[in-house]
């Protein structure tokens, strides 16, 4: 019997259609990268070093950025690495470990979402009991649920893509391996596995989504009834800044792998902002806009500005 399972390695082959772009690419994604890193170390390094923010929304934040800074490393790094005139090879281990671990962040912080949705709901409509239904426990547990799931669902999506036998061509045509375009490249037919992933990616995707949907449609019946006009104003900003981050984090899942005809110029240009650009947004959208932030980060200027002053 022939042994069909013969690639050891694959070739990434960038995004599609930039051929000769290389450079100011390098450029341009490496910005983005530093920008993202530095944002969200710093919301990072406000909640640890402010008390006033060891609530459970900031601690939700927190892990969000966590998410925000390990996500983008899974497949930037590797783009850098090649766009700066390096090799464009990576083992079959690193594609296997790349589209895990994409999956599994991603996932995380669909599910992440939907706990901080729940989160906000609990302290609009019940803040009277806000501190005993989101407990130190409660919030570990929800915490440790998203990752959890989001590996179990990585797990499942990468066991059933790499199931598949790959002898060849090893030329993935992308900047890292994601599962349309290694079921390309299987020696075998894939319709039955592409359904099941489709099924599998939309009932999660759409699980969180109508929860999220719930949950902010129970906060805005809940912020009308408030009677102060300022509190209605800031109740909804904070509502608006949340469903554009939501929004910015699934439309690209629903592009990507729920289209019926993959693009895969589009597909590139989406997942660029899914990478990058969703990432490096989140810490202003979720943080920077808030006045406790705000001032929690004057806080940590000043006493680093006296650390250096000493």
């Amino acid at each position: 019997m022939r042994n069909i399972s013969m690639v050891t390695k694959f070739l990434l082959l960038g995004i599609p259609h930039t051929e000769g772009l290389e450079t100011m690419l390098f450029i341009f994604f490496l910005s983005f990268y530093f920008f993202m890193l530095l944002g969200n170390l710093l919301i990072l390094l406000i909640i640890v070093s402010s008390t006033r923010l060891h609530t459970p929304m900031y601690f939700f934040l927190g892990k969000l950025s966590v998410c925000d800074i390990f996500f983008p490393s899974v497949s930037s790094p590797k783009m850098l690495f090649y766009l700066s005139g390096n090799s464009q090879e990576i083992s079959y281990a690193g594609c296997v470990s790349q589209l895990f671990f994409y999956h599994f962040l991603g996932c995380t912080e669909c599910f992440l979402y939907t706990v901080m949705a729940y989160d906000c709901f609990v302290a609009i409509c019940y803040p009277l009991c806000y501190k005993v239904i989101m407990s130190h426990r409660v919030c570990a547990i929800l915490a440790m649920g998203t990752s959890f799931f989001g590996c179990i669902q990585a797990t499942f999506l990468t066991t059933v893509t790499f199931q598949l036998p790959y002898c060849g061509p090893n030329e993935v045509d992308y900047y890292f391996c994601d599962i349309p375009v290694m079921l390309k490249l299987a020696c075998a037919d894939t319709s039955t596995l592409e359904l099941v992933e489709f099924i599998s990616v939309g009932f999660m995707s759409l699980s969180c989504f109508l929860l999220i949907v719930t949950s902010y449609s129970c906060i805005v019946c809940s912020i009308l009834q408030i009677h102060s006009a300022e509190g209605r104003r800031r109740a909804f900003s904070t509502c608006s800044a949340h469903l554009t981050a939501i929004l910015l984090a699934f439309m690209p899942v629903v592009l990507i792998y729920l289209q019926p005809t993959p693009n895969p110029w589009l597909n590139a240009a989406v997942q660029i902002l899914n990478n990058l650009v969703t990432p490096m947004l989140n810490p202003l959208v979720y943080s920077l806009r808030n006045k406790e932030v705000k001032y929690s980060l004057r806080k940590v200027l000043q006493q680093l500005d006296l650390l250096s002053e000493k």
